[in-house]
């Protein structure tokens, strides 16, 4: 059942390859959670593609009131790639997601016009090839406790079915979980009320 805390992504990466008059378009949908993932997936493909000119994009991360977006043109006409790929971000209802859509000229030029639709052609037939899947958000939380509440801590962890995305056991030990957010705030309740306990939110995805 859909609600405030569900969303639609893609369900896994993605590329196509776009032609119009000689140009190729090399269309890329990456799975994105914040802006270091975004930096990342840019510097990939940036690599990939070091002897082309355009390497345009345009993001959607978040829900609602926090949602957070980018479009950037890299170099073309300004809102001739960027937009048309953001667009179809917005037509496709997806969030969390990033499209990279790398240009070679082939030598005719396509104006401004054409530029604007075979951006978003390629941009469509990027997301085409994926699937749009449902998702439920999820926060990151990070439980900080010393070494002799471990044995409670981890009982508590156990018994509530916590999904541990990473721990670190030391004189100051650290659990890592995600959660979905509805029950979230009684389960950080119920865990501060354990001595020396504490328990910090790391992010959204």
């Amino acid at each position: 059942m859909k609600s405030e805390y569900t969303y639609q992504t893609i369900q896994s990466p993605s590329h196509s390859l776009y032609k119009e008059k000689g140009s190729k378009f090399f269309g890329y949908a990456f799975n994105v959670s914040n802006e270091e993932d975004v930096k990342l997936r840019l510097a990939e493909i940036r690599e990939k593609h070091s002897d082309a000119r355009h390497h345009c994009y345009a993001y959607r991360l978040g829900l609602g009131q926090e949602e957070r977006y980018r479009a950037n043109d890299d170099g073309e006409p300004t809102n001739s790639a960027g937009k048309p790929i953001y667009g179809q971000l917005l037509s496709a209802g997806v969030t969390n997601v990033l499209v990279i859509v790398v240009r070679y000229f082939g030598g005719v030029k396509l104006g401004v016009g054409g530029l604007i639709s075979a951006y978003k052609i390629s941009t469509k037939e990027t997301l085409d090839e994926t699937k749009i899947i449902e998702k439920e958000e999820l926060n990151y939380y990070q439980i900080n406790f010393e070494y002799p509440q471990m044995s409670e801590v981890m009982n508590f962890v156990k018994m509530n079915r916590l999904e541990v995305t990473n721990q670190v056991f030391e004189a100051d030990c650290m659990i890592q979980f995600k959660h979905d957010i509805p029950s979230a705030e009684g389960i950080i309740f119920q865990l501060e009320e354990i001595e020396n306990v504490t328990v910090e939110f790391l992010k959204k995805e």
